[in-house]
């Protein structure tokens, strides 16, 4: 197994950083063109994750999940940081475009990849409240004393809601893979 580009790039290797640019690139600009308005915006964007990626890439772990989600998360975060800035300006845009992304369905046209689809099954199977406190956690970059203000939970709830979804997020998103990778069995 090739060691992760994200490890390559921590460790200062000039070919890494090129490659990790041509592997996630497109899925960058994609979630940038969708968040942003203008062409502009989105290429300030795309400039501005990679850099923070640069720096990041030490951070990754593989055992806590995939680059493709490492660098997702990262690229969610920097958006929703230009969201906001935006919103604080006068005639900007506001956080409306990502509060309209939201969690996609399975199969829409919104979804990239087989993981992504994965993931919104398994956000799908959770309960309602541990559904909600990851889509203002991870999609609007709400913090877990924000999370409780708006949701009237108690910090404590909120954060055992956050960290079991996550897990139980990822434990489906394992049976989901080995069930792809065994042939489909249901």
């Amino acid at each position: 197994m090739d060691e992760p580009v994200l490890k390559r790039i921590a460790r200062g290797e000039q070919r890494a950083v090129a490659e990790c640019i041509d592997q996630f690139g497109n899925l960058i600009w994609a979630l940038a063109r969708r968040l942003t308005r203008t062409r502009a915006d989105a290429e300030d964007a795309v400039q501005e994750i990679f850099i923070d990626l640069w720096r990041s890439a030490g951070r990754f772990d593989p055992a806590q999940g995939s680059e493709k989600v490492f660098i997702t998360t990262i690229a969610r975060r920097r958006l929703i940081d230009r969201l906001r800035r935006a919103a604080q300006e006068p005639a900007r845009e506001s956080t409306e475009a990502l509060e309209a992304a939201g969690w996609a369905e399975p199969g829409t046209r919104a979804e990239v990849c087989v993981e992504a689809e994965q993931a919104a099954r398994a956000v799908a199977r959770l309960r309602p409240e541990q559904q909600k406190v990851l889509e203002l956690g991870i999609l609007q970059g709400l913090s877990h004393s924000e999370i409780a203000a708006r949701t009237g939970m108690a910090l404590g709830t909120v954060k055992t809601n956050m960290r079991r979804g996550l897990i139980e997020v990822r434990e489906l998103m394992e049976t989901f893979g080995a069930q792809a990778a065994g042939g489909s069995r249901t």
